[in-house]
């Protein structure tokens, strides 16, 4: 049976990106982060490595086993859940890379999210809690008034309230723009709020004093579609007269999910008697704008999140293909020979060398997007900071996607290794599956992501991100020739890349000529491409950074690296033809046929 003792993510792995790839302390030049160094980066990093093996993954199992229940109008979480949030609370997670004066540690994004995603490892359920809250606080941080921020965020902040972003409806999905929610204004300043949301994650629970919901609404009068959105911080229960009472927020319906089941997701209705209080949050009819912050941060939690999923079912692999011993090596079929670890079978080390090519690169662009973010909010030179700005806006839908359907495939893979016990639930596999599913839905579909790049990032300012982009991979591209990197790894990612720049510009021309089904119907397939494309990029800097190291792990790293330039990087190109093409199978078809 699977053990409690997992490795979760590399230790070594992550060192070496941290220090080595990313070089996280040169941001401690910068005025944001002047406090900090490795003295301070190391010990987090340790206090959530140990949390995550010793605390959250032992109590996984057991929350995936028992979801929360529904009774008498409220939910009710694992009671394993309640000591958790205690220490998650405790060690000041909410707010570590926050600012010192709203109650934060100022630790950058970059190292925030790989000490996250040793939690997300652990248990994800779990994590997700805090994850939701900071993001949510942040919003009121940001967009907030004083009132707000001493009313919810600092609470928030401080772990008594947790907090929901409240967008998706029952009969609008993931269309935000047909949201029927509204918000009354009132003498007394607050709105009126009155509608239903759905599949809100954390939106009830007995952990915490309170929920605060930041609810996508429309003011009465306001403008069709998203531009007469605004925002509203909607709590489940409301202060008067210093004591907390309900807000006319209820329960209507448990989502049953196929994984991430310690974490709750609710059917929520607001208003049902007229009395739900909600706070206008930023300026009316800006809410879609304030809210892009939240649904940002929580694309880079889910590509992170999706990641930590698929390097636990590697380790678990990994382990399984060296402890179990089947069948015979095909040179020696002897019948009584010895019989070898799964990991002498040629096909066993070609779905481990998978796994690790895509979850290490998965996770270095996760560190990557975070160091970008990092700069485009704190770097002190001007054109620095846009430059780190526009790439980051393009990598977080590839850094949001890419280790979720990736990732994915990394689950399978655990289940195949593991065979017959794979598909058992007495094993992790099983469970990390179902977990990892989720990935590729939440905070916006594969689909809504290409088409927010292709739409949307590689064209904006006439290309300016993909130049961008561009700029940083030349520079990595020599800095690896000069290092001494094989050919093999860098020549087939100039030539990839160089596809990809012909096909933005010749996608961006049709577009501008006004053939949007022709530039955006295979959108899905540039995202895949460019995808892939990013991952041999940072596979090169990874391997650049190890060069001439002669240790197992680098030779492992270039390894992975050669394995991902000689067997994906040429789907580029048949994917840059496809798209080219604006190829029209299912344009064309009439719903009919089907």
């Amino acid at each position: 049976m699977g053990t409690i003792d997992s490795t979760l993510i590399s230790d070594e792995l992550v060192d070496f990106l941290l220090y080595d790839v990313l070089d996280v302390t040169a941001l401690c030049t910068l005025p944001a982060f002047a406090e900090h160094g490795r003295d301070t980066f190391d010990p987090w990093l340790r206090t959530c490595r140990k949390l995550a093996r010793e605390v959250l993954f032992p109590a996984y199992r057991a929350m995936d086993a028992e979801p929360p229940q529904f009774v008498d109008g409220r939910v009710r979480v694992h009671p394993r859940m309640r000591a958790i949030w205690g220490e998650l609370v405790s060690i000041g997670l909410i707010a570590c890379a926050r600012p010192v004066e709203v109650g934060g540690q100022a630790l950058p994004m970059t190292i925030a999210a790989f000490a996250n995603a040793y939690l997300m490892a652990g248990n994800l359920s779990a994590f997700c809690y805090a994850g939701l809250t900071t993001g949510a606080a942040h919003l009121i941080e940001a967009f907030g008034n004083a009132e707000l921020k001493q009313t919810f965020m600092r609470p928030m902040y401080e772990g008594r309230y947790t907090g929901t972003m409240a967008l998706t409806e029952p009969q609008a999905g993931s269309s935000l723009a047909d949201i029927t929610t509204r918000a009354t204004p009132t003498p007394a300043g607050h709105h009126l709020i009155r509608g239903a949301k759905i599949f809100i994650s954390g939106g009830d629970h007995d952990i915490a004093e309170n929920v605060v919901h930041l609810v996508l609404a429309r003011i009465e009068g306001a403008p069709l579609g998203s531009k007469g959105i605004s925002l509203f911080a909607v709590p489940r229960e409301r202060i008067e007269a210093d004591k907390l009472v309900p807000n006319d927020v209820h329960v209507t319906g448990l989502i049953h999910k196929i994984g991430w089941r310690g974490l709750p997701s609710l059917a929520l209705s607001f208003g049902d008697a007229d009395d739900c209080h909600g706070w206008l949050v930023g300026a009316p009819n800006q809410g879609l704008r304030c809210m892009f912050q939240m649904m940002n941060e929580a694309r880079i939690m889910v590509g992170t999140n999706a990641a930590a999923t698929a390097s636990v079912a590697y380790q678990e692999a990994l382990r399984y293909a060296l402890d179990r011993r089947q069948g015979r090596s095909v040179t020696a079929p002897d019948p009584t020979s010895a019989q070898v670890q799964l990991v002498e079978h040629a096909d066993v080390r070609r779905m481990l060398l998978r796994q690790k090519a895509i979850v290490e690169g998965a996770l270095c662009l996760i560190g990557t997007t975070a160091r970008y973010a990092d700069l485009a909010e704190h770097e002190t030179d001007p054109q620095a900071k846009q430059s780190a700005k526009l790439v980051c806006d393009l990598l977080t839908p590839i850094a949001k996607t890419f280790p979720a359907e990736k990732g994915y495939e990394v689950n399978v893979l655990a289940v195949q290794i593991h065979g017959g016990y794979g598909y058992s639930s007495e094993y992790l596999p099983e469970a990390l599956l179902r977990d990892q599913k989720l990935n590729s839905i939440h905070e916006g579909t594969t689909g809504i992501q290409s088409l927010d790049l292709l739409g949307r990032k590689v064209v904006a300012g006439g290309g300016a991100a993909f130049a961008a982009l561009r700029d940083d991979v030349m520079r990595d591209l020599q800095r690896a020739r000069e290092a001494g990197v094989e050919s093999n790894v860098i020549d087939p990612l100039g030539t990839a890349f160089d596809c990809m720049a012909e096909l933005t510009l010749a996608l961006g021309s049709r577009g501008l000529q006004g053939d949007v089904d022709g530039m955006l119907s295979h959108a899905n397939d540039y995202l895949d491409a460019l995808s892939t494309v990013v991952n041999s990029w940072m596979w090169l800097k990874m391997v650049t950074a190890a060069a001439g190291r002669d240790s197992d792990f680098a030779k492992g790293l270039r390894q992975a690296a050669l394995y991902w330039a000689n067997t994906e990087l040429p789907r580029v190109g048949v994917l840059a033809a496809l798209c080219e093409s604006a190829e029209r199978s299912y344009l064309d078809l009439d719903p009919a046929w089907l």
